[in-house]
């Protein structure tokens, strides 16, 4: 068995902003609660490889991992997959942005499988990134919202 999730939320600012700030990896830690370091290995062309640290969870352990993530601005999506896979026999994910009237709608789909000897299976891990991905692009939602409204031009008594 495999895991599949998809996950989506509409943020209401231009697909220009949600693409620049999602697609600043470097700069994850401040989207993203969960992060607490995004270090940039490599980039070539459109492709940026990557290594993401956890906060320590509840036992205290940090998570680590290399990821790669391709980035196509014409088709507004990107390709990613975990290089180290740690528990995961393999981690593919794919973020699509459309414009939509209310903003941008952003969606995230994983493709993956627990390893045998994971310390969770697929069916748990489905369930874990189901309920965290609402968690965190409601919180990138919020991020990008306030971005949105701090660039916005203030209306002055003379307009």
């Amino acid at each position: 068995m495999a895991g599949h999730t998809q996950n989506e939320i509409v943020i209401a600012a231009p697909v220009d902003l949600v693409w620049d700030m999602t697609n600043d990896v470097a700069n994850w830690p401040d989207l993203f609660s969960e992060y607490a370091s995004a270090e940039i290995l490599s980039r070539e062309g459109n492709k940026t490889t990557f290594r993401l640290t956890m906060h320590p969870d509840k036992d205290g352990k940090v998570w680590s991992w290399v990821s790669e993530r391709e980035t196509d601005r014409d088709t507004l999506s990107v390709k990613a997959r975990r290089v180290e896979t740690g528990p995961f026999a393999y981690m593919d994910i794919r973020w699509q942005y459309e414009e939509v009237p209310e903003g941008t709608r952003m969606v995230w789909t994983q493709d993956f499988a627990m390893k045998p000897d994971a310390p969770v299976d697929d069916a748990w891990m489905t369930d874990n990134i189901n309920r965290n991905s609402k968690v965190q692009m409601a919180l990138i939602r919020d991020r990008i919202e306030q971005a949105a409204a701090e660039r916005e031009p203030v209306p002055t008594l003379t307009d």
